[in-house]
């Protein structure tokens, strides 16, 4: 900002502000070979570069300053450098970029008043694990806000008193209701503020994972959840769970043949297995995540985004299901979360019956094989509870802990610092399970890359 600019904020009320803690959702990375630092957000991609002066005031964004002592701080570490009004440009600065909202919003009803308005097209979902959901769909993108019964007094109050009323009112510090604003401009729920969008940035993760949107499938499913409605009855239900319990049963009747004629198969034809097996896994996916995706429709969801995504370069479908969060019975969000698994055990169970039908030596025989062993390696990666895939959000919509990775390293950072923890008692334990179980898999999972790379490469270098 040009320091003759002139500042849009009151600077004698600013230097009372208490700067609010960042470390909540943002944290400071310094760049290699550069005097700027970047403020990363923990749970979104998004980032922004500051100066080497503006990091230094920033690291003292921990609740416990106010812009006084901050602007005081920084003119002791850098002298002259430090404009007199350095703190408030700052301000203005993140305030701009969105990173959190101008307490001292307008004290009158006039037209700025409404940036502490909630747009119109937000909606308030309660839910019955005791929380408020505020829900705000664009035309491509839903987004959805966690709030407590006494947010949601505050929030509605920012309409009709000055934000210092209500600090006084409810007896709250500054700097919450600072951050419940900042939450609020995040996720672009107040009018006139649209949410900050990033561009893209490379990283070798997405050589690992990466994802692009093909198409708005809403109206489509609309168009066809009709002839799907039958699945979702008790009959058929009924006649589901009779048909899997005898699969079950031929598994383990055949289940040394399956064995052996992996290996037979492997040993005849090798790497050729590979294109057809990488083909019938993006079948799976595909009709996985239609399953998804319909079960939310037969809920009255909405599905937004649908396209294509690479795990270790195997291609498969996604579908976007963020608007599973606003069913507010928990039965209907563990379903939703729960279809793609189903629909990858009712393939597994028809290709398994076709191979048991099926003539040896011919490639009907060799394809639902490969089909049956597509079904199960998917359902396997996707049960798995400590990657972000549908174990992970299975196990939040049952247990109702949102964001459980994140909370559950956060409650034992609580513990590190020595602070009072807000999680509910019936959620400690799980929170307290899955932080160690995450470590330990990632541990098990580097122990095993390793000496798969050393098995690899051992033969290339023969023992003197």
């Amino acid at each position: 900002m040009n320091p003759e600019e002139k500042s849009t904020l009151n600077i004698a009320e600013c230097q009372n502000w208490l700067c609010p803690n960042f470390a909540t959702y943002w944290k400071l990375i310094s760049l290699i070979e550069s005097e700027k630092v970047q403020l990363q957000a923990i749970t979104t991609k998004h980032s922004y570069l500051f100066s080497a002066t503006e990091g230094y005031a920033l690291q003292h964004f921990t609740g416990k300053f106010t812009v006084r002592h901050v602007q005081e701080k920084c003119q002791q570490q850098f002298g002259d450098v430090i404009s007199p009004n350095f703190m408030v440009q700052l301000l203005e600065k993140l305030i701009k970029l969105g990173i959190f909202a101008n307490p001292s919003l307008a004290k009158t009803q006039g037209e700025n008043s409404r940036s502490r308005l909630l747009k119109s097209a937000v909606q308030w979902i309660w839910h019955t694990d005791g929380y408020w959901l505020l829900r705000l769909q664009n035309t491509d993108n839903i987004a959805y806000l966690q709030v407590s019964n006494y947010d949601k007094t505050l929030i509605l109050q920012l309409s009709q008193l000055p934000v210092e009323t209500i600090v006084t009112k409810y007896k709250i510090s500054p700097q919450y209701l600072q951050e419940l604003l900042q939450n609020l401009a995040i996720k672009g729920m107040l009018e006139g503020i649209e949410p900050p969008k990033t561009p893209r940035k490379f990283s070798i993760s997405q050589l690992l994972f990466f994802k692009f949107r093909l198409f708005n499938p809403d109206s489509w499913l609309n168009r066809n959840i009709n002839k799907f409605r039958f699945i979702f009855t008790t009959e058929f239900c009924f006649l589901l769970c009779i048909f899997l319990g005898f699969t079950t049963v031929i598994a383990f009747s055949k289940q040394e043949r399956i064995y052996h004629l992996g290996q037979e198969l492997w040993s005849s034809q090798g790497y050729s297995l590979i294109l057809p097996f990488a083909l019938l896994m993006m079948l799976v996916v595909s009709i996985h995540e239609l399953g998804h995706a319909f079960t939310l429709k037969h809920y009255k969801g909405v599905v937004l985004e649908i396209g294509m995504m690479f795990i270790c370069l195997l291609p498969g479908a996604y579908s976007n299901t963020t608007d599973a969060y606003g069913l507010v019975k928990r039965r209907q969000r563990t379903l939703v979360m729960a279809a793609g698994v189903i629909c990858q055990v009712v393939i597994w169970g028809i290709a398994l019956c076709l191979w048991s039908i099926s003539t040896p030596g011919n490639w009907f025989y060799t394809g639902t094989y490969l089909l049956m062993l597509a079904a199960q390696f998917t359902l396997a990666l996707n049960l798995n509870p400590l990657n972000k895939f549908d174990g992970y959000y299975l196990v939040e919509a049952m247990t109702g802990i949102n964001h459980l990775r994140k909370r559950s390293f956060a409650y034992y950072g609580q513990l590190w610092r020595k602070e009072p923890s807000q999680e509910r008692n019936e959620d400690i334990g799980i929170l307290a399970v899955y932080a160690p179980a995450c470590l330990l898999y990632i541990i098990w999972l580097l122990v095993n890359l390793f000496f798969w790379i050393w098995h690899l490469y051992t033969p290339f270098f023969p023992a003197k």
